[in-house]
């Protein structure tokens, strides 16, 4: 055991100090760290053994995109965010929905031996986006700011609307019900997973920032202890909200974006430590993940659940996304950048254990699937990132510079 722990936490110390170099090459930190678990894990050398049960796998995913949301949201520029309210907006009221029913389409093609509620499960699993994941691009200067923050907001809102749908399906899944008894239970459960999570959101945090800030006033606050507010507020939101019937997800990313505009003036070195915390936390679940899912499920992988998972990437995904941006100003580069940079992460991993403590008919197929998307997701979008960047940040160049020609002719 203290074998395992020491390993890793070299590993996560070596890659601490060499982690901004790291993060201008192809390689980052979620493709790194998810072959180092291949590699180091049972399937691989066996220098790490990978025994965690699934309960305790699920804990530490859950809390590590719980506070991965509630620091990304707090960081959210809530002014561009409100100039620029179309993109986000339209990729959540409009892509995401058809990001699901497009899923189920291909769900019910290629994975025919699932259940129709089984494929919209499949579909929601594999819905949202990861910011963790997508960091590369998302705190890439080179990117226009307009889609930086647009991803952010959307991988950021997009799990917790999720979150209730997948719970939908996952029940009628369980349960086949009436007609009836369906939509009492949607309502149940929009009203119970949303307005609970919120509602805990706004206010657990207004009560623990009206403290943080009564204790600063008074000099309470001993400077050791600064790291350990926000993440203490985001796992709190999240627990709470889970306690008490609601979902995590949102009440942590609710939380993060009231905190951020209620200590928007100091909330940089707040919230530093967090994000080392989330980072950190992230790396090994996707440790983890390379050590205990890869090599045991992907062996297993066929055919159509390869191909599934390629579509999950691209077409389920970016032709959605085109349709709600078809009357943004953006160009077509823009909209396709959007589209491909919809990583795939903790959430579908955190939704696939959840899916698992059900054991449905067409769980293995299930998970085969998610592993399978979320592998590829990881390479996949871990060496394209800083490419494609330089790539639209070279095309932005070009589209500006004619204005500029025109400007010194005249």
């Amino acid at each position: 055991m203290y074998q395992n722990y020491a390993i890793l936490a070299v590993v996560v110390f070596v890659y601490s100090t060499l982690a901004r170099g790291i993060e201008r090459t192809p390689f980052g930190g979620a493709l790194l760290f998810v072959t180092l678990g291949f590699i180091l894990g049972p399937d691989g050398l066996g220098l790490v053994q990978i025994d965690i049960d699934r309960h305790g796998l699920r804990t530490i995913a859950e809390f590590t995109l719980a506070l991965l949301l509630f620091t990304d949201a707090a960081k959210a520029n809530l002014g561009l965010l409100g100039r620029s309210y179309q993109i986000p907006w339209h990729m959540l009221i409009i892509g995401l929905p058809l990001t699901i029913l497009l899923g189920f389409v291909c769900a019910k093609w290629l994975l025919p031996e699932l259940t129709g509620f089984e494929m919209a499960l499949l579909a929601t699993m594999l819905a949202p986006t990861d910011a963790a994941l997508g960091k590369a691009v998302i705190s890439n200067k080179r990117v226009p700011e307009k889609l930086r923050e647009s991803l952010n907001a959307e991988s950021g809102l997009n799990d917790g609307i999720c979150v209730p749908i997948l719970f939908l399906f996952l029940a009628l899944a369980v349960d086949s019900s009436s007609s009836d008894t369906g939509t009492k239970l949607a309502l149940s459960l929009l009203v119970q997973e949303i307005g609970i999570g919120a509602m805990v959101g706004v206010l657990l945090t207004l009560a623990m920032s009206w403290l943080l800030r009564l204790s600063a006033r008074q000099g309470w606050i001993g400077g050791h202890w600064r790291p350990v507010h926000v993440v203490a507020m985001a796992l709190a939101c999240f627990s709470l909200a889970q306690a008490t019937g609601g979902s995590g997800f949102i009440a942590s990313f609710v939380g993060g974006l009231l905190f951020g505009a209620l200590v928007n003036r100091h909330k940089a070195d707040l919230l530093r430590a967090a994000e080392g915390t989330g980072e950190t936390f992230s790396l090994l679940t996707w440790v983890l993940f390379g050590g205990g899912v890869v090599g045991t499920f992907l062996p297993q992988v066929t055919w159509p659940i390869l191909l599934y998972s390629i579509l999950s990437l691209t077409v389920i995904r970016m032709l959605p996304m085109l349709i709600a941006l078809i009357s943004s100003s953006l160009s077509m580069p823009e909209k396709l950048f959007l589209g491909w940079f919809g990583p795939r992460g903790l959430a579908s991993v955190v939704f696939a254990i959840i899916v698992i403590n059900e054991q449905l008919p067409g769980e293995k197929t299930l998970i085969l699937t998610v592993a399978c998307t979320v592998t590829l997701s990881v390479f996949a979008h871990g060496l394209t990132s800083n490419p494609l960047a330089n790539l639209l940040a070279a095309y932005e160049r070009r589209r500006s510079q004619p204005s500029r020609d025109d400007s010194a002719d005249h």
